[in-house]
């Protein structure tokens, strides 16, 4: 197969004619000119006429394929090899009809042939002469059984030399067994070779991954700059980026790896507090961007409903031209055609209203949810604006329902005026009447329907308001029954004040001046018999500000340092946790007292 493919004029090797006569002569019977292999003319006088084989007509060497240069040998057609002559024996090429010889499967990286059927008295010196015009023979090792391994310098010198296989040797002129035999040419399997095509292989690897490595490199983005060191004049500049909008990303990026890094301590503490403060106040800005882009929002979104609400306008005043030209003074003066556009005219229009109107009530019905949401989120101080929003609700569904009426008996009337008009037409217009009063039709049931659910809303609407009213009338109710009750309760307690608890007259002109104070004083007493190590005034006004915000610090300390007896203040930690605490000692005063 390798034979096949094969190129005759690659191959260095010198491959003469063993007989040109016997060359010319076939080629003379095929009625060609006798032409060498590389396109010489062998007989310079042939004349093309004189071919010896009757019934094949002469054939003109200008016909495709016969040109100087032989056409390539297909691969269905075996190859023709010649006669070879060396200076110490001769090569007689195999029958071609015979199939090619045999081979094994080629290892890896074969620079190795083995040669059988070499003759018992051939030499490396015949075998070196033979098989060099193949190539560069690195090596020969010859055995006493008639074969040998021949190692080249390159792997196609291998192919060169398989074409070689089955081609018989003569030595000399003798014809003697010992001096002839048949060559066998096969891939032979090296260990050198299969170590030399590793190292290849791996040379190739680390080259392809060297050329991957400079690809990814070539794509990686590139890596970011590194974060400055921290120190007084980096700290400055980074303060100064901080309140600059459009270096702020950068800024706080610094900032932030400083502070994992660990450089905040005593002596930089003031200059990372000073820019986390301005990092803070960029949240006003933050704040304030956000602001302006909602108000354009808003703006933007007014604008669109005001420029819908003018389209629908126009809308309106189209199909009302259209209405009026379909009326009887009208119409009867219109042609066939110029009527049918205009009723197709007349449904596009209504199509495209009806879908601006279906547009703008959803950004009303939007608004009217955001509305609500606000509206459960109000004070019930809020209720008197949802009965006025409602109210206009209400008025705007009822003219949508007048108007909608309107409109409904402007069909009506158009269908009466259809239905006498068709008995008046001819039978010509019977199906476009007809059609048209199928569209009104529909149109009519539409309306209907919207109709119907418009009413339904209006019901809706209406049953809301009463339970609106009915629920401000019960809170009403309920707040004239709290203040009855507490008119009542301040009734009966002062009677009790005056009755049962005459010791507090004495108690105002003592230390404790209102009942305000001794209920204080009983709730701070709770508060410190359940701490028995003390509590700052910090502490125990924080939670007597859970139970009244309007006390404040300053008179619950004035009230604990007037009642010595029962509050006592001490001193607790040592340095800087250094805290002063009130403890109760109502028990130790009830004995001195």
């Amino acid at each position: 197969d390798g034979a096949r493919n094969l190129n005759l004029d690659s191959i260095p090797m010198g491959l003469p004619m063993s007989d040109p006569t016997a060359w010319a002569t076939a080629m003379n019977n095929l009625g060609m000119a006798p032409m060498g292999m590389t396109g010489q003319p062998l007989l310079p006088d042939f004349d093309p006429a004189l071919g010896v084989m009757t019934g094949i007509p002469p054939i003109n060497p200008m016909m495709p394929g016969l040109g100087i240069v032989p056409p390539p040998i297909p691969p269905d057609m075996p190859a023709v090899k010649e006669i070879i002559h060396c200076k110490s024996c001769t090569l007689f090429p195999p029958n071609p009809h015979l199939p090619p010889p045999a081979t094994r499967e080629r290892p890896p990286g074969c620079k190795t042939v083995f040669v059988g059927g070499l003759p018992e008295n051939g030499t490396e010196q015949i075998i070196m002469e033979v098989f060099e015009q193949c190539g560069e023979v690195i090596a020969i090792r010859k055995s006493k059984k008639n074969f040998c391994h021949i190692r080249f310098a390159e792997e196609f010198m291998v192919d060169k030399a398989l074409y070689l296989s089955g081609y018989r040797i003569r030595l000399g002129s003798s014809t003697d067994k010992k001096d002839t035999g048949r060559l066998h040419v096969d891939f032979a399997q090296a260990r050198d070779d299969l170590y030399e095509w590793e190292c290849k292989q791996r040379m190739l690897a680390r080259e392809e991954r060297h050329r991957r490595r400079l690809e990814e490199e070539r794509f990686r983005p590139p890596s970011p700059p590194p974060v400055v060191h921290y120190s007084d004049h980096e700290c400055s500049i980074i303060a100064d980026k901080l309140k600059d909008d459009t270096k702020f990303l950068e800024a706080i990026q610094t900032l932030l790896t400083w502070i994992e890094r660990g450089e905040v301590n005593r002596r930089t503490a003031n200059n990372f507090y000073s820019m986390i403060q301005s990092a803070n106040s960029h949240i006003r800005r933050l704040v304030n961007e956000k602001a302006a882009h909602e108000k354009e929002m808003e703006e933007a979104k007014e604008k669109f409903k005001l420029a819908l609400s003018g389209i629908l306008v126009q809308f309106e005043q189209i199909v009302a031209v259209y209405h009026s030209a379909s009326k009887q003074k009208a119409w009867d003066h219109f042609t066939k055609a110029q009527r049918k556009n205009i009723s197709v005219w007349c449904k596009q229009a209504e199509e495209i209203r009806n879908i601006h109107n279906d547009e703008l009530m959803g950004i009303r019905r939007e608004e009217e949810m955001e509305m609500s949401d606000e509206e459960i989120e109000d004070p019930p101080e809020m209720k008197e604006t949802e009965e006025s929003a409602l109210v206009s609700q209400v008025e705007a569904l009822k003219e949508e329902n007048d108007s909608l009426r309107w409109q409904l008996d402007a069909y009506r009337n158009e269908v009466e005026l259809l239905k006498q008009e068709q008995g008046k037409a001819s039978r010509d217009e019977d199906t476009t009447k007809e059609q048209q009063m199928k569209l009104l039709q529909q149109a009519l049931q539409g309306m209907q329907k919207h109709l119907l659910k418009l009413q339904e809303e209006y019901k809706k609407r209406e049953a809301e308001l009463e339970k609106v009213k009915e629920d401000k009338l019960k809170v009403e109710s309920l707040l004239e029954n709290l203040k009855e009750q507490e008119s009542s309760t301040s009734r009966v307690c002062a009677c009790s004040q005056e009755k049962e608890c005459p010791a507090e007259k004495t108690l105002s002109n003592g230390l404790v001046k209102s009942e305000r104070e001794v209920l204080l004083v009983g709730i701070i007493s709770t508060f410190l018999h359940v701490h028995p190590f003390g509590a700052s005034i910090e502490y125990i006004c924080s939670y007597l500000q859970r139970l009244d915000s309007r006390i404040c610090t300053a008179e619950v300390e004035v009230l604990m340092t007037r009642l010595q007896n029962t509050f006592r203040q001490e001193l607790s930690g040592v340095g800087a946790s250094l805290e002063k605490r009130w403890k109760f000692c109502g028990f130790d005063g009830l004995k001195m007292t």
